[in-house]
């Protein structure tokens, strides 16, 4: 029983001040503070939507992926590359490409539903790339979305 006593109180001793010295080093909090399960959420859905974007041209379900995250979580780390498919995907419907029927993708006005026409297509990919190009200078997307924003009239 001693030895067990003893062995115990050797080990709280031991143990102890290397536990208090692992804390001493966090003097402030993170900056920026991650929903990890959102962030693997949108990750997926930035997943899902290259693939459609890139394989299956289904633009109308990139969009609809795309406003997900960005409703979603506007912290997302990919941010910048989800608003390059969302204009992308909006130019491509303006143009009528793609295997989707740009009548699918339904916007709610009030009580009501509509479509969007090419025109309002166009303004939504401006507003995407303009945002993209404003928000995320750096971003490795920003010469594709000034390419296209120079075809629809500039920034917004």
């Amino acid at each position: 029983m001693k030895k067990f006593f003893l062995l115990l109180v050797l080990t709280l001793l031991v143990a102890l001040p290397a536990s208090v010295r692992g804390q001493g080093g966090a003097k402030q909090l993170p900056q920026n503070i991650v929903d990890v399960e959102l962030e693997k959420d949108s990750l997926h859905n930035l997943e899902v939507a290259r693939h459609y974007f890139k394989l299956r041209k289904a633009y109308v379900a990139v969009l609809q992926r795309c406003e997900e995250i960005i409703a979603g979580n506007p912290a997302f780390s990919k941010l910048d590359e989800v608003l390059f498919y969302a204009g992308a995907s909006s130019l491509n419907l303006s143009e009528g490409k793609g295997k989707q029927n740009p009548g699918l993708y339904v916007i709610h006005d009030g009580d009501k539903k509509r479509t969007l026409n090419a025109e309002e297509f166009r303004d939504l990919a401006r507003d995407y790339f303009s945002q993209l190009i404003k928000t995320y200078p750096n971003s490795t997307f920003r010469g594709q979305a000034e390419t296209e924003l120079s075809a629809l009239g500039g920034l917004k």
